[in-house]
């Protein structure tokens, strides 16, 4: 994991403030990792600590989603709750863990991506409820992105960034995305960053600030 000065990875702002002692109180201990800082402030970088730990196979995929959920709800009351509903349909992480294989690679294609993707929308494979593309494009950023490759990467896409995205990045919907249209978005964000000479995610965050 590439960071930039102070560990603030690019387009990040401030860290996402949540309530620990809520988050713990509402999920199964072995679903929070305890690498998380305890003054409920998280960065990018905590949770991409988390998603190198999964791939390194000292995190398991039940604390890969706490991450990132919790850095995705923040301080919304409703975030515990919706996660522990996500965890109690995956009690061991297999579906979790099917979902993601292809992602574990150096550098995971666009086969991979679209793997992932569809297996993550689909019920009869690794679909866990509370879990729409808004939120396991998250889960695939996280575990996927490879900073300092550049070209195709995973990226977040949900009903904020969907909104500020020109027609060119072919994204036609603002929620209940194909794989496709998240394949499009992502090679767009790719040329967008090889001409402005930034990362792909920052495209995302400078899309979903207006630029």
């Amino acid at each position: 994991m590439q960071a930039v000065e102070g560990g603030v990875l690019p387009g990040e702002r401030a860290p996402v403030t949540v309530n620990i002692d809520r988050w713990r109180a509402g999920l199964p201990p072995d679903a929070w990792p305890d690498s998380l800082p305890t003054n409920g402030e998280i960065w990018r970088r905590d949770v991409f600590a988390v998603a190198d730990a999964y791939r390194a196979g000292s995190a398991s995929p039940r604390q890969l989603l706490t991450a990132v959920l919790a850095w995705s709800y923040g301080p919304i009351g409703y975030g515990p709750w919706r996660t522990a509903k996500s965890l109690a349909a995956d009690p061991d992480g297999k579906r979790l863990a099917y979902a993601l294989e292809a992602m574990s690679e150096p550098a995971p294609d666009e086969d991979a991506l679209r793997t992932a993707y569809g297996r993550l929308s689909d019920p009869d494979h690794a679909r866990l409820p509370w879990l729409g593309p808004g939120l396991f494009t998250k889960v695939l950023y996280f575990v996927g992105y490879r900073r300092g490759v550049g070209g195709v990467q995973p990226l977040i896409l949900d009903r904020v960034v969907a909104s500020h995205l020109p027609a060119e990045a072919g994204v036609s919907r603002r929620n209940g995305w194909s794989s496709e249209e998240w394949l499009a978005y992502l090679r767009w964000a790719g040329s967008q960053a090889q001409a402005r000479g930034i990362e792909p995610e920052a495209v995302t965050m400078a899309v979903a600030n207006d630029w």
